[in-house]
């Protein structure tokens, strides 16, 4: 029985990441073809496609990648596709090693602990000796063993990093953006990640979590910030209009169209096009958006020429569209070519600590705007961080506005202010008329 025993034979091959060519063939050459079919992508953000793409159970992931940061890069493959082990390596690194035994011993040996000398390193291990001509008498460990080692091998590594000096990593919020909660500062360090690059991003979020406002970051933290800025809300225009809004149309085209219009995505022309509400676009214009995204180019509606376009892609959606997929609403391509880079918003109540610094920051806004500075009562602030927050921020934003004004000039916003208008779950129920009447009850 070969080593390659040793390393699980996943069914859907193996999927080698790194910008150099010499790397990527190195470790074909090392594999032999033993472990299924080996994919080869240049960069991290390729891999995150091929990740989306197809059921993957390994992957060697060279720590100098160009377009992506590494343990950025392993935190998103941590939470998007727990089941794929992954391999750190060096493409920088000639050295040899004797046995897969000796590349990964140190996450095979339970005895032996994972800590790098350096912060901001991980294990780092030479060319992959070939699997094929090694021997041993038996498998070591099943493949359950070797994930646990591998994840656990990670673990120590990312312990290790934040043990060393947690305010190094402390990343300035986006703009136009408040709060430093951990999931925040995630949220941060990957947006900033992205927006230097071509990428496409997708936002995942509920409504009120501030999709638009990280897409505008995205937008102002890259090089097109001094070119435009589209939006188009997928869902506010109609169908019959959407095609035209989207990819321009030429006199005639239609009843009405008495002059040509661009369209939104050749008004973008340098800039960014952020199409807000992706899930609500019918199906009859989704392939037309992917060919759009695959060939950079659009065709205007009663037109036949064909216009290259430079634009760069964000969208936001508050529906699952990975459920959207499954149920036929919309197109598994368009889905995959949307998300080479996920973004997911938390939920208000999942950034602790971030309402009470929200809520100070809308009230100093509409404090300025009426020329009555307010503070927030201490048992009024242990009132809006105890709420449940299923608006998110643009409910507290809300919530804040009708506080002060109920509270009719005072200098301090108290408890009986803050008015909650619930309409989910078991509340359902309460109408507006109840709603008003236990915001007008705050006033006697």
């Amino acid at each position: 029985m070969t080593t390659a025993s040793i390393l699980p034979s996943p069914t859907g091959g193996v999927l080698v990441a790194s910008p150099s060519t010499t790397f990527r063939e190195q470790v074909r050459r090392s594999l032999h073809g033993d472990r299924g079919p080996i994919h080869e992508v240049q960069g991290g953000a390729d891999a995150l496609v091929k990740l989306e793409s197809g059921h993957w159970q390994l992957l060697f992931l060279d720590r100098r990648l160009n377009d992506l940061d590494v343990e950025e890069l392993m935190e998103i493959i941590k939470l998007r596709y727990p089941g794929i082990e992954v391999v750190l390596l060096d493409s920088d690194s000639t050295a040899q090693l004797p046995s897969p035994e000796a590349a990964y011993g140190s996450w095979l040996n339970p005895s032996r602990t994972v800590v790098p000398a350096v912060r901001g390193t991980a294990p780092t291990f030479g060319s992959i000796p070939s699997l094929s001509t090694q021997k041993v008498a038996q498998p070591i460990f099943s493949n359950e063993i070797l994930r646990r080692r591998i994840s656990s091998g990670l673990e120590a590594v990312r312990s290790h990093l934040a043990a060393d000096d947690p305010q190094a990593r402390t990343v300035a919020p986006l703009p136009g953006m408040i709060g430093n909660a951990e999931v925040m500062q995630k949220l941060y360090r990957l947006t900033r990640l992205v927006a230097p690059r071509m990428t496409t991003v997708m936002i995942a979020g509920a409504t009120g979590t501030g999709k638009e406002l990280v897409a505008r970051a995205i937008h102002q933290l890259s090089a097109r910030a001094a070119k435009p800025w589209a939006v188009v809300n997928c869902a506010a225009i109609p169908e019959a209009l959407l095609e035209s809004e989207l990819f321009g149309h030429v006199r005639g085209a239609f009843t009405g169209a008495v002059q040509g219009y661009a369209g939104r995505i050749h008004l973008a022309q340098g800039g960014t096009l952020f199409l807000d509400e992706v899930g609500e676009l019918p199906l009859s214009l989704q392939a037309k958006l992917l060919r759009f995204l695959d060939q950079k180019e659009v065709q205007r509606l009663g037109s036949s020429e064909t216009l290259k376009v430079d634009v760069r892609v964000v969208a936001a959606s508050n529906a699952n569209l990975a459920r959207c997929v499954d149920e036929g609403r919309f197109r598994d391509d368009l889905y995959y070519r949307l998300s080479t880079f996920p973004l997911q918003l938390p939920t208000l109540a999942e950034r602790s600590g971030d309402v009470l610094r929200l809520a100070e920051y809308f009230l100093q806004g509409i404090a300025a705007a009426e020329g009555a500075p307010a503070v927030i009562d201490a048992q009024a602030a242990r009132v809006l961080e105890a709420h449940a927050w299923p608006g998110n921020v643009r409910e507290l934003q809300q919530v804040m506005e009708r506080a002060y004004i109920l509270a009719e000039g005072g200098q301090e916003i108290l408890p009986e202010h803050l008015c909650f208008a619930s309409l989910r779950g078991t509340r359902r129920a309460e109408s507006s008329t109840q709603v008003a009447a236990a915001c007008g009850a705050a006033t006697r």
